[in-house]
């Protein structure tokens, strides 16, 4: 049995999941915007002690490593290296992106085999992180920054559905208007149980990171805004 905590905090979603076997035990989610730091490490805190385990039965622990918000990454993934080294168990960082699409994937019915599924993380102004993937979690496009605008339509078969969903997806919603078989999903929150399946994969294949080198997957270079108060 592995018993894995997952840590998601690479969008505006604060999220803990503790899984068994891929099997969710109990889960946390926030979607208060900039809270990661005040509630993550409560939300992991509450999850262990009320599923009736300790932190010494933790066989992993898996973080989602980007892309997303660089300050969101930095929390998840210094809180989940800190556990890693205090427990002595190995670090897990699957993509967030494709978490994402398998999540969606997971929740949905009715699904045409040849649907394609495009997460979406908003990189402000009008740029997103994204991806593409099949069904199969395959990718179709690569893990890409990208402006959104007439050319972003262009990126792949147009004939196939498209489900585009995540915090960045509101941004495609003049651009997807005129086509018919590509779907915009507005209620999409991303989570941590959305990490269970590729979690339990990297486990079973012993796909673990550095604890001390890993450093999440930002993409984008960090650009820091002008401070508010006078003087700094």
């Amino acid at each position: 049995m592995a018993l894995i905590l997952c840590i998601e905090t690479a969008t505006t979603a604060c999220s803990v999941a503790l899984l068994s076997n891929g099997e969710i035990v109990d889960s946390r989610l926030s979607l208060i915007r900039n809270a990661h730091s005040t509630v993550l490490s409560l939300f992991i805190d509450e999850l262990i002690k009320e599923s009736g385990y300790n932190y010494s039965n933790l066989d992993a622990v898996a973080v989602s490593k980007g892309p997303g918000s660089y300050t969101g990454l930095r929390i998840g993934v210094s809180t989940a290296k800190g556990l890693c080294y205090a427990l002595g168990i190995p670090l897990i960082a699957p993509d967030t992106l494709a978490c994402m699409a398998s999540g969606f994937i997971s929740n949905q019915k009715d699904i045409p085999d040849n649907a394609l599924f495009c997460p979406m993380i908003d990189a402000r102004r009008m740029e997103v992180y994204t991806a593409v993937y099949d069904k199969n979690l395959t990718p179709v496009v690569q893990v890409d920054v990208l402006i959104v605008d007439k050319d972003f339509l262009n990126q792949f078969d147009s004939d196939k559905p498209v489900y585009y969903f995540g915090e960045g997806a509101d941004k495609c919603l003049n651009i997807l208007s005129a086509r018919q078989n590509w779907n915009l999903i507005s209620d999409f929150h991303n989570s941590a149980t959305y990490m269970g399946k590729i979690a339990l994969e990297y486990f079973k294949l012993s796909r673990f990171e550095d604890v001390a080198y890993f450093e999440p997957y930002y993409l984008k270079d960090f650009v820091a805004g002008k401070p508010s108060v006078k003087g700094l």
